[in-house]
């Protein structure tokens, strides 16, 4: 399998693991919940609909609903896999998941306007991020919120000493002993270290017609590693 051109499907072998993998990474959750708390979305989300692009197992849109705990949040993957994980923990009924790759939302169905993005751990897997990118600018509402949460590394050494350290040392081989296949993870090494560095995404989004472009980092070993990527939609 390229897992750069079907990503979903590697995760839908994967699945069953994740939850497990990414409950032993120190700080994965508390991450999460920063960068969706950084979109500063007013009066716990009242009236507002947002969209959790690539949600996984529902780790971002659990951090999302703490953010937003009155707002409807329509979450969205393209791995049947990782769906049925989400789908089988305990939702509001604010909480909706659709199978859809970002690429073809509004074929399955889901229209804008949104009041927010939250986009976490997607990007960096995309063909063509651009596109998306441009596709989730028409979908918000004049002057809302994109928050990207992304692994960016290629603007720091120690960054990148660091993610490859523990990628190769901690992530690939835990990804072998969960799932008896190393391929996924490394994948997520190599594709880090390939994707655009702080300063390169920032002007990414600036190109694909964000403003108030903005980023900050986190705390623990991902310290430079995992990064908020804050963007509004022109007014």
């Amino acid at each position: 399998m390229n897992i750069r051109h079907d990503v979903p499907a590697a995760f839908d072998a994967g699945a069953a693991a994740y939850d497990g993998l990414v409950d032993a990474n120190p700080g994965y959750h508390d991450h999460l919940r920063l960068s969706a708390r950084r979109m500063a979305l007013p009066d716990g989300g009242r009236g507002m609909r947002l969209l959790d692009a690539g949600c996984g197992t529902g780790a971002s849109t659990a951090a999302l609903l703490a953010a937003a705990p009155h707002a409807e949040i329509v979450a969205v993957d393209g791995s049947a896999g990782m769906l049925a994980q989400a789908r089988a923990k305990d939702w509001p009924k604010s909480v909706s998941f659709i199978q859809s790759y970002v690429e073809q939302l509004a074929a399955n169905g889901v229209h804008g306007p949104f009041d927010g993005i939250f986009a976490a751990y997607l990007v960096r897997n995309l063909a063509d991020p651009d596109t998306v990118l441009r596709t989730f600018r028409d979908l918000l509402r004049p002057g809302s919120t994109l928050a990207v949460h992304e692994y960016s590394v290629r603007d720091s050494r120690s960054a990148r000493m660091m993610w490859n350290l523990v990628s190769t040392a901690i992530i690939i081989p835990m990804g072998r002993i969960r799932t008896g296949d190393a391929a996924l993870y490394r994948y997520l090494r190599d594709s880090v270290n390939g994707f655009d560095g702080v300063s390169e995404f920032l002007n990414r989004l600036r190109q694909n017609g964000f403003v108030n472009t903005r980023s900050a980092t986190v705390s623990g070993w991902q310290r430079g590693v995992v990064h908020t990527f804050l963007a509004e939609s022109p007014r």
